[in-house]
């Protein structure tokens, strides 16, 4: 019933999905069982049975209009990747070339291992990787405005000698890891029949629209996905008026034609909105397993920027597009859910679930607490580091927001066994004609990284251009390890009941210290988390490195999610990219100011002086041009010095040293010289003449769209 009022109300939701509907009228009953029992259970799936699956996707993908397939991946470059093939292949005569699409074609392919970041997983001359079939996530069709289409078909991709190359690969062995131990903890609950468990995920994403003519007159936007310079405008997002508002009509057909695109490919779009700053927006997800969320959530980004364009904008995607407005973030809404429907996060007023409910919530809670810095480790980055700290994103310091109330219940609960009988809370707004609203377990908090949503955890540290792989994959696994501990002492109990409330005690009161219910904005939390012992990695290149520790090495291989090589290879590509952003930012910087803000300013100063010049002619003063000049070129003459310094200071960053040096030296010498050459800039924009200045400004870009 659910499904038929769905396609009546969204005719065109999953309508280039080759989803188990279509699978189930497509394939024979023996052959979808097959696929469904590999599907579900983990199973390996017959070569036989695969050839069979290939022959109706490619007929079905055919009648859809594909003329090719791509095995559809995601490399450690953030985005997704893709190599096209057509559905041909020479006859036996070498005649005519008929259609066809193998169990080979369909479970393996090859892509080139050495032009993908590897981070010395693969040599230059090593080149073979693999992409293998994730038969868990639903192939799909990808359409052009010219009607073109392409089968997707997600895969994995590893190397020659099988390392993980890929975001997918290590998701997909959490996932693995945190079931297996789910169900130890299950089972020694007394629960046996729950086959499975299963991380789910629902995305939050936000982004900015900007006009694209403007777009393309900063190259700074062009090359970096953000402003390097530009002074505050005069309103930004004081009033706090942009929040919620009415969409601009333009922006309402962007999201309409985003939505229907995202619809026909499966993607769960529900809610769309203004987000705090003018000109951004979010976007939100469905929750789906997390496997499905990463894929999608790709889907969401790329669709977002191709279809701006064709509604005369530009979507940026960057954590911080501009300075003094809000910065865009991902949260990462996350939870764990039965193969029955069951949701292990979801608080409730039984004593036989009460146990339930509160192992996993001390499991997640453990999990961030012992395990930290791996979780600010797998949202660090050059943009990212521009967003988190701020008024408007989590600090460094990991923390879990529950509420007062929820925290007092788990208290209760520990101590007791027995679940608080204290009644919900109703709240009567004093209106008669409206009901009275049944108020949550806890209220919300927008400044925790960590927080505690009524039955689901959002993650709110994630950026907002990064994919969701590497940040699940390390709550997974933590998650994973907290549980693996609590099965290892239950499962041994002689007196169970005992030995639970004995080691949901001993979790509470350890790592009570990572619960924080205030606001995370505040400076007086730094202190209070130092006092209480947590850790605060306030830059990216130790965030980074933390990929390193004896900690992260060690659960990571406890639960065969990566390898000691693989996170070498992680932490090389990280800090690589954080060097390498950063310099095409310190260089984009330079060229702008020399070919660009100094001219514009030289012009301006020359027009200023030739009035001062005329002015004397005459013998009349011009004192207010006279001031303003000698303004001008004392600024100009600031900007001048601080580009010299910032081109020094690239020109002395070695090509020679390590990852790690490299992005070291980097930040200490390279970032802070930018910053003063921006300081430098801004000041002049707001002196010189509009006419003069060479880049469009904030308030251009943040309030107009699309003219």
């Amino acid at each position: 019933m659910p499904e038929t009022i769905v396609l009546e109300a969204y005719p065109m939701f999953g309508k280039d999905v080759f989803s188990d509907s279509v699978m189930k009228e497509r394939l024979k009953p023996e052959v979808y069982a097959a696929l469904q029992n590999a599907v579900k259970n983990g199973n390996s799936l017959e070569f036989r049975v695969a050839g069979e699956v290939a022959d109706a996707m490619m007929k079905w993908a055919i009648e859809k209009g594909a003329t090719h397939y791509t095995h559809w991946f995601q490399p450690m470059t953030g985005t997704t990747a893709e190599k096209r093939d057509a559905f041909l292949q020479p006859d036996e005569l070498d005649r005519m070339p008929i259609t066809a699409f193998s169990a080979k074609a369909l479970i393996r392919g090859e892509a080139d291992g050495s032009s993908f970041p590897s981070g010395g997983l693969r040599a230059t001359f090593e080149a073979r990787g693999y992409t293998t079939w994730d038969c868990t996530s639903p192939a799909f069709i990808k359409r052009n405005p010219d009607g073109s289409a392409c089968l997707c078909i997600p895969t994995a991709f590893c190397s020659f000698s099988g390392e993980a190359l890929d975001e997918k690969t290590p998701l997909l062995r959490s996932m693995e890891a945190l079931n297996r131990q789910s169900l130890r903890v299950l089972r020694v609950l007394g629960d046996t029949e729950t086959v499975r468990v299963t991380p789910t995920v629902g995305a939050e994403q936000e982004y900015f629209l900007v006009d694209r003519h403007a777009f393309l007159k900063r190259k700074d936007l062009v090359y970096t996905g953000r402003t390097l310079y530009g002074a505050a405008p005069s309103k930004a997002q004081e009033l706090a008026d942009q929040y919620y508002a009415a969409t601009p009509e333009n922006v309402m057909s962007f999201m309409r034609e985003l939505n229907e695109s995202l619809w026909r490919m499966g993607v769960p779009c529900k809610t769309e909105h203004n987000e705090a700053a003018p000109s951004q927006y979010e976007l939100a997800q469905l929750f789906v397993s997390a496997n499905l969320a990463v894929d999608q959530n790709q889907l969401v980004m790329e669709m977002m920027r191709r279809i701006a364009e064709r509604h005369g904008m530009m979507c940026l995607l960057h954590e911080k597009p501009f300075r003094n407005v809000n910065g865009s973030g991902k949260h990462n809404n996350w939870s764990l859910t039965t193969d029955s429907g069951k949701n292990l996060l979801r608080p409730t007023r039984k004593n036989e679930d009460g146990r339930l409910f509160s192992t996993f919530l001390l499991a997640v809670i453990s999990a961030v607490d012992d395990f930290a810095p791996m979780m600010r480790m797998s949202c660090a980055s050059l943009g990212n580091e521009c967003r988190l700290g701020g008024n408007e994103a989590p600090p460094q310091i990991m923390s879990v927001f529950l509420g007062e109330e929820l925290q007092k219940k788990l208290e209760h609960f520990v101590s007791s066994g027995n679940v608080d009988p204290a009644s919900a809370n109703v709240l009567n707004i004093g209106v008669s004609t409206i009901a009275d609203i049944k108020r949550d377990n806890s209220d919300r908090n927008r400044t925790s990284p960590m927080a505690f949503t009524g039955d689901k955890f959002e993650f709110r540290m994630v950026g907002a251009v990064q994919s969701l792989g590497l940040p699940n994959t390390v709550l997974n696994t933590i998650v994973a390890e907290e549980l693996c501990r609590i099965a290892d002492r239950l499962e041994k109990a002689d007196d169970f009941d005992e030995e639970w409330l004995r080691v949901s005690g001993e979790l509470y009161d350890k790592h009570k210290r990572v619960i924080f219910n205030g606001n995370n904005y505040d400076s007086a939390w730094v202190a209070e988390a130092k006092k209480r012992g947590l850790p605060n990695i306030d830059n990216t290149v130790d965030a980074i490195k933390v990929f390193l520790s004896k900690q992260t090495r060690d659960v990571f291989k406890k639960h065969a999610v990566f390898s000691k090589e693989e996170l070498q290879a992680r932490c090389e590509i990280a800090l690589q990219n954080y060097t390498k952003l950063g310099l095409i930012e310190a260089v984009t910087m330079v060229k702008i100011a020399k070919q660009m803000i100094i001219p514009a300013a030289a012009e301006y100063s020359g027009m200023l002086a030739d009035s001062v010049a005329r002015c004397q002619q005459v013998s009349i003063e011009a004192p207010t041009q006279a001031v303003l000049l000698r303004e001008i070129n004392r600024k100009m003459n600031e900007c001048r010095l601080a580009v010299e310094a910032l081109d020094s200071a690239i020109a002395k960053l070695p090509d020679a040293e390590d990852a790690s040096e490299r992005a070291i030296r980097f930040r200490d010498k390279v970032q802070p010289k930018m910053e003063t050459l921006r300081q430098a800039a801004d000041a002049m924009e707001c002196i010189i003449g509009k006419n003069f200045w060479p880049l469009p400004s904030y308030g251009e870009m943040l309030f107009r769209i699309a003219e």
